[in-house]
């Protein structure tokens, strides 16, 4: 798709203008005669607000928002769960601010830009203590990808980058690549050492964490850590979340199944995204993270259940988590949704054979909001293994809701995003738009140019429809 491109428009305006206002009606409609035959379980069969448009995603995700920000007022406040206080720039608070901007980056509302801002003056953009950050945790990183984030949006602020900066240079000092034992420390610090690439323009970020992934990738499993036997199963397409549940484990439920945890793979498959957002287009790896992030896509289109969410256990369809749970689960099902979005999105994947998928997932998304709320149901809490985090249900609170909330906004985003494409595209009667790859996913010369807005900051993510300047000249992306 190039850069710049002219519509040519034969009809008159009039009718034009009339197209653009039933966009959005026919898609509601197309929407509920799709999905009025599924139902959630213990609940109703779609209502009229379960549509795949943007007002409708936006609307959705804007109360979410608000319940967090409604019932965590004060962004410093420390947390209390199992008797143990643990402050609020850990990973689980991390994952909301990551969520919270990747939707700010689709509706740049000032109260979410503030809350997030803050949050970062609180810590002093600070990631980590010495005793925390001794051992190279992944979980004392994750908070940096949104420091990195806000850090881009105001270059100036140097103070926003300085601190994890400082740390994940420390780990590039040394030779170690095996820091990684669990899958879920992906997400927490691999899209970090692609933001820091990106931000300096120094590869050697890029090589670490492509020595770091593959290292997890390969050798984490087996007897132990660093037990020489891959956690991520080719065949399948799925990952295990350690080497305590690469096989012999079997799934608890069905116990001729293996064990495939549906966050831990959520996390991976987010971090896939993000680590392709975040670096460039010739980014040296680019191919071998795509080459996953298509395996797992395929394998995740096949878990999916009826009701289009993801339960907690990916193998074994009748495992729910702990007794007493419903079957959706959605920090899981949010971050499958979001990545399969992002792929139709960009031409990864066909959206004939994807599109339905993610159709059916925003469904089970929005299906588990409270209307009256914005609460988020089906949400495991925090754990390694399908049955931790206790029971699941769509009035169950778990110990920690700040990273499940992050997940469903996250995926949010991405849905959005989708569904502005979508709309535009009708709009303005292009055809398979949304199957075209942007150069700019591809590595070619052009994409070597950065992107800037109008204000003259770097953008990492151009949006279709906007207009940016590139090369010294202004383009409508």
């Amino acid at each position: 798709m190039k850069d710049t491109f002219y519509l040519q428009i034969s009809r008159k305006s009039a009718i034009f203008v009339a197209m653009k206002r039933t966009v959005r009606y026919l898609l509601s409609m197309l929407a509920i005669f799709a999905w009025s035959t599924l139902t959630v379980k213990g609940q109703q069969p779609a209502d009229t607000l379960c549509v795949f448009s943007t007002d409708s995603i936006m609307h959705h995700a804007e109360r979410v928002a608000a319940y967090f920000m409604r019932t965590t007022p004060d962004v410093g406040a420390d947390s209390y769960v199992g008797g143990k206080r643990r402050n609020s720039k850990i990973w689980t608070r991390g994952v909301f601010y990551e969520g919270l901007l990747n939707m700010y980056r689709q509706n740049p509302r000032a109260d979410w830009l503030q809350y997030a801002t803050d949050w970062g003056d609180y810590h002093q953009w600070v990631s980590s203590s010495d005793s925390e950050a001794k051992n190279d945790n992944a979980d004392y990183q994750c908070c940096g990808q949104s420091y990195l984030e806000l850090y881009n949006l105001d270059t100036t602020q140097t103070i926003r980058m300085q601190h994890i900066k400082m740390r994940i240079d420390g780990m590039m000092a040394k030779d170690k690549i095996n820091q990684w034992t669990w899958i879920d420390a992906i997400q927490m610090s691999m899209p970090v050492f692609a933001q820091l690439g990106t931000i300096t323009g120094d590869s050697r970020y890029w090589q670490r964490m492509y020595d770091m992934y593959q290292y997890t990738r390969n050798k984490q499993g087996g007897d132990k850590k660093g037990g020489g036997k891959p956690l991520f199963n080719t065949q399948t397409g799925l990952w295990y979340r350690d080497y305590q549940y690469d096989p012999p484990y079997k799934d608890l439920t069905e116990t001729d199944k293996d064990c495939y945890w549906s966050r831990g793979n959520g996390w991976v498959y987010m971090a896939l995204v993000r680590v392709l957002q975040f670096a460039p287009g010739d980014e040296s790896h680019r191919a071998d993270y795509v080459n996953d992030y298509l395996l797992m896509s395929r394998a995740l289109k096949d878990c999916q259940r009826q009701d289009g969410s993801w339960n907690v256990s990916l193998a074994a369809p009748s495992n729910y988590g702990e007794a007493g749970s419903e079957g959706p689960e959605m920090t899981g099902t949010s971050l499958f949704v979001g990545g399969l979005a992002y792929g139709v999105r960009t031409g990864l994947l066909d959206s004939t054979t994807y599109l339905p998928t993610i159709r059916r997932g925003w469904y089970a998304m929005r299906r588990a909001l409270h209307d009256d709320t914005g609460f988020v149901g089906y949400l495991q809490g925090t754990g390694a293994k399908p049955e931790d985090g206790g029971v699941i249900t769509y009035n169950s609170v778990p110990n920690f809701e700040d990273f499940g909330i992050g997940c469903w906004l996250w995926g949010a985003a991405e849905v959005y995003e989708l569904a502005q494409q979508i709309e535009t595209d009708i709009t303005l009667g292009i055809e398979n738009h949304i199957a075209d790859t942007p150069q700019h996913m591809h590595g070619d010369d052009a994409s070597a140019q950065p992107y800037f807005n109008l204000q003259g900051l770097r953008v990492l993510n151009p949006q279709h429809g906007h207009i940016y300047i590139k090369g010294g000249r202004k383009i409508v992306y």
